[in-house]
């Protein structure tokens, strides 16, 4: 599969660089790593089945920042972390990933911020990208945690469902888009979000942000996420939660020892012993559990 893969994006004149390195993603590992086999031409078919083969496959993660590590943007460090690795990432690893991998294929891809909350005074932290395939221009995001599955046609008022799950997308009078999701209580707004593409160095700026200021919810706590077509699961230090598309939750309080089976499954994330020892630590202070 790997010399078709690059014989097929070498013919499609796709490997050429640009601003985001796109040449430099491992096009057949990140491929294996999602377990996808079909076609790679830049169509909606192909879209959404990329973004739900990455959706349900890669984790949504934090660690590396409770770790001490840090989080590197650079397409090299992020594919050896989330295809080679076994470990996830959050938003602007995953969509700088899935956008490299959009542009591979020949698709036509605005690198988009948004606000989370967005009736809250928070600032823009969150990657999301703007896809167009098959004439039409889409939502893709397989980096906000326990959230899309598939791609959100850009279409005011639409409304899809992925899975048992429902979302939908409305335009405000500025131009802007926020994608709504529906729950037990009825529709809630995820995230808003422009048209104005941003640069390498904007994700930077955002990274560093959310990964060291104390008020980021990524800093103090652990966290973890998962979506399926018909569950959610949302690890927070020692918190479980497994939401469900009727609005039930189930919660479960773990053990240390239980978070790092957690984060094997259902998460499918991969931690080497010094790194279990170091998120040991952490949760210890900041709850101890036996």
């Amino acid at each position: 599969m790997t010399i078709t893969v690059e014989s097929r994006l070498v013919e499609a004149g796709r490997l050429e660089t640009n601003e985001w390195n796109i040449d430099r993603l491992d096009v057949p590992a990140y491929l294996d790593r999602i377990d996808y086999g079909g076609a790679l031409e830049p169509s909606s078919t192909v879209l959404i089945a990329l973004h739900r083969a990455h959706a349900t496959t890669i984790p949504f993660e934090n660690l590396d920042i409770i770790l001490g590590h840090g989080i590197s943007l650079d397409i090299e460090d992020i594919q050896d972390k989330l295809l080679r690795g076994g470990r996830g990432g959050y938003c602007f690893e995953h969509n700088l990933l899935f956008s490299a991998l959009l542009e591979r294929a020949g698709f036509s891809v605005r690198r988009l911020v948004a606000r989370v909350e967005p009736d809250k005074p928070g600032p823009r932290t969150h990657m999301v990208l703007n896809v167009t395939a098959d004439g039409r221009e889409w939502l893709a995001d397989v980096g906000f945690g326990a959230a899309l599955l598939e791609p959100v046609p850009l279409v005011d008022g639409v409304t899809v469902r992925q899975g048992d799950w429902a979302h939908g997308v409305t335009r405000e009078l500025d131009g802007s888009w926020r994608l709504r999701t529906l729950g037990a209580e009825g529709w809630s707004d995820l995230y808003a979000f422009s048209s104005d593409p941003q640069r390498p160095n904007d994700y930077v700026v955002y990274n560093h942000y959310t990964s060291t200021y104390p008020g980021s919810p990524f800093v103090n706590q652990v966290v973890a996420m998962r979506v399926t077509p018909t569950e959610r699961f949302t690890l927070r230090n020692h918190d479980l939660s497994t939401a469900f598309p009727d609005g039930s939750t189930h919660r479960r309080k773990l053990t240390d020892g239980g978070v790092l089976q957690a984060l094997h499954e259902p998460f499918g994330i991969t931690l080497d012993s010094a790194d279990e020892t170091t998120l040991v630590s952490f949760l210890q202070r900041k709850e101890p559990r036996p």
